[in-house]
């Protein structure tokens, strides 16, 4: 297997720009909430600066007029200052709210896309926690940042502009001493946003890998219990969670020290323009109520550069987020459709306007009556123009490698013909599993070729390849939900009649009947209501049902119990008839009919032959089969022995 690489990749340590587009033209995708949501943080920010104002109005009309000032006036400008201010908060927290959730859930449905797009050998070498955490929290928290981010740097900007403004236009003077506290405050910023940032990402890092532990722990709790391995997994967990900890405690230490610096400028500011306004006050250079604005505007005036730099810092945190998410966005599969065969699959398309929902397939082997309620009718022409029909697969020179390890097929040749059954035996790790991958173009080859037809199977259509393929594993998985609706995932189009005719072929039938609801049987989380053979029938029915073309069994008669074996044998004539197909096994009675059986070791093929050839050879096939057929002799007399002992 391919060595695993580190979970987390190598992040700039400054706020970019760039990233920071590209999320946010996803938002513009929403223009009937984002306007309202720029108009409303403008309107806000005015109502904000349009109070001191007001006030400042106010106080000297009282200190000119006094009892005769115009109230009613002062009264109708609070009054509509504040239903301009509450309808624009109304507006944009619905906007916020609506492009958040929205974002959220685009993000999340393009990144589940790109996870189905992506070759196995991404998976091989990503934990399962590590893709979670970008498919929940990561997802939201970007969406959380651009809509109410946004609403407050909109806010922010358009206030203090008002406010410098507002400064300026009263008392130049004056207001340069209030707004001469930016520079420092600046600085300031630059100093801590590094910082923040890097440790926003250290937090990130480790609740992937908390995520991924918790994970790993739950799938694997029955074997933690039965090697009492409870206390030591405890110990691996403090271990990450004591990182995640002091990673966080930092972030938090740095948040403290911070936003009391940006408040302390704030009140400094108000201090000077209290004093200097003071005595210009005092001397009749500026009214009582600039006076009082002015104070009014410099407590206020940190107020949007408090939201401003809790913004900055939460982009800083969220930046680790959308560099992981984008990450994966931008992620390119490796294995996927060249530029030519793209350009083939839009011209059939245009040729044949209905072709994307049926072409690609050809008729079907049939071997059996009740198949024929199975099997769609379906177009001979694939949907990259070529015959849709495989007659032959090749492995020409073949030779693979994971992206690190040892080299695990050198110049590898077979040949395969449809109808043929590929029987794979050998040591573990002898390449049998690679095989099988490679001409399912889970991974494509180093070096040679794979051929179907005579062509490289990179010159034709990934998904048909892989829309013919039936693969049944030794631990098969279901999903949770009915046996019927199980078995449909092989074909989502089929009518229950050809979803009960596909279990029948493979004696999955008989059990599935005598269950409470039949075939409207909740199998539970993972099939956990069923036993280890029943899953495995209900596997078979299900890769029977979608008709591939190639059929590959690895290990999937290894769990389950002689009975259980019986019945998947007498199913697979049917299974295999008409087919390529290719299958694994340690058991060596499932294998005993196929047309050719290989022998496997260190990627080459040391013996070919049908079963009964290689017997005759005595090599290392025969040594196989004696031994496992001795062992199995043993085991039968036993359990008599014992039966009889009880009798």
């Amino acid at each position: 297997m391919p060595a695993p690489v580190p979970q987390e990749d190598e992040f700039q340590s400054k706020l970019d720009s760039g990233l920071w587009w590209k999320i946010f033209r996803r938002a513009l995708a929403y223009p009937r909430y984002l306007w309202p949501l720029f108009v409303a943080a403008i309107f806000i920010a005015v109502c904000d600066a349009s109070f001191a104002q007001i006030t400042r109005w106010v106080i000297d009309g009282v200190v000119r007029e006094g009892a005769h000032a115009p109230f009613a006036r002062y009264i109708a400008a609070f009054g509509g200052a504040t239903l301009v201010f509450c309808i624009g908060v109304w507006v944009f927290i619905d906007a916020a709210g609506n492009l958040s959730n929205r974002l959220a859930h685009d993000v999340r449905r393009d990144c589940f896309d790109k996870l189905q797009e992506l070759e196995f050998g991404f998976f091989d070498t990503r934990p399962i926690g590590w893709l979670i955490t970008r498919l929940t929290s990561d997802c939201n928290r970007l969406a959380h940042i651009i809509s109410w981010g946004f609403l407050d740097i909109v806010w922010g900007l358009s206030y203090l502009l008002m406010i410098a403004a507002s400064l300026l236009y009263m008392n130049w003077r004056l207001g340069l001493i209030i707004i001469g506290i930016v520079p420092p405050l600046a600085v300031i910023s630059k100093y801590f946003q590094r910082r923040m940032i890097l440790s926003s990402r250290e937090i990130r890092k480790y609740n992937s890998q908390v995520t991924a532990s918790y994970n790993e722990s739950i799938q694997g709790v029955r074997t933690t219990k039965t090697l009492v391995r409870e206390r030591e997994n405890l110990a691996e967990f403090q271990q990450l969670s004591a990182r995640m900890f002091a990673a966080s405690v930092l972030n938090a230490r740095q948040n403290a020290l911070y936003f009391p610096i940006v408040t302390t400028l704030g009140s400094l500011a108000a201090g000077l323009a209290l004093w200097r306004g003071g005595y210009l006050a005092a001397t009749d250079a500026l009214s009582l109520g600039t006076l009082v604005a002015f104070i009014n505007f410099a407590g206020q005036f940190f107020n949007p550069i408090n939201q401003l730099a809790q913004r900055l810092t939460e982009m800083q945190g969220a930046q680790a987020a959308g560099e992981r998410v984008m990450g994966l966005l931008a992620t390119e599969p490796k294995i996927r459709d060249s530029a030519a065969v793209r350009q083939r699959i839009a011209d059939v398309g245009l040729r044949i306007p209905d072709s994307p929902a049926t072409a690609g397939q050809d008729p079907r082997p049939v071997s059996h009556p009740e198949l024929s309620a199975i099997r769609n009718p379906q177009s001979e022409i694939a949907p990259d123009g070529l015959p849709g029909r495989i007659d032959t697969i090749e492995f020409r020179n073949v030779t693979f490698k994971y992206e690190s390890g040892p080299v695990v097929l050198h110049d590898f040749n077979l040949t395969v013909r449809a109808g043929e059954t590929i029987a794979l035996v050998g040591p573990s790790g002898g390449g049998k599993s690679t095989i099988v991958s490679l001409v399912c173009r889970f991974y494509e080859p180093v070096g040679g070729q794979v051929l179907i037809n005579g062509t490289d199977y990179r010159e034709r259509s990934l998904a048909w390849l892989q829309s013919q393929l039936g693969i049944v594993l030794q631990t098969p998985h279901l999903f949770k939900g009915t046996v019927r609706e199980n078995i449909r995932y092989g074909r989502l189009t089929a009518t229950d009649a050809e979803v009960e005719a596909a279990a029948a072929l493979v004696n999955a039938d008989g059990f599935i009947r005598q269950m409470e609801q039949g075939y409207e049987s909740q199998v539970g989380e993972g099939g956990n209501r069923l036993s280890t053979g029943q899953r495995q029938l209900l596997s078979f029915a299900r890769a029977l049902l979608a008709q591939p073309q190639i059929f590959v069994m690895d290990e999937a008669t290894s769990s389950i119990d002689t009975e259980t074996e019986q019945l998947i044998q007498r199913g697979l004539e049917t299974v295999f008839s008409g087919r390529i197909s290719f299958v694994i096994a340690h058991r060596l009675s499932t294998i005993r009919r196929a047309d050719r059986i290989l022998v496997i070791t260190r990627g080459r093929i040391e013996e070919s032959g049908t079963h009964a050839e290689l017997l005759q050879r005595r090599g290392h096939y025969y040594e196989l089969y004696t031994s496992q057929f001795r062992r199995e002799r043993e085991e039968a007399v036993l359990e008599g022995a014992a039966t009889d002992s009880k009798a």
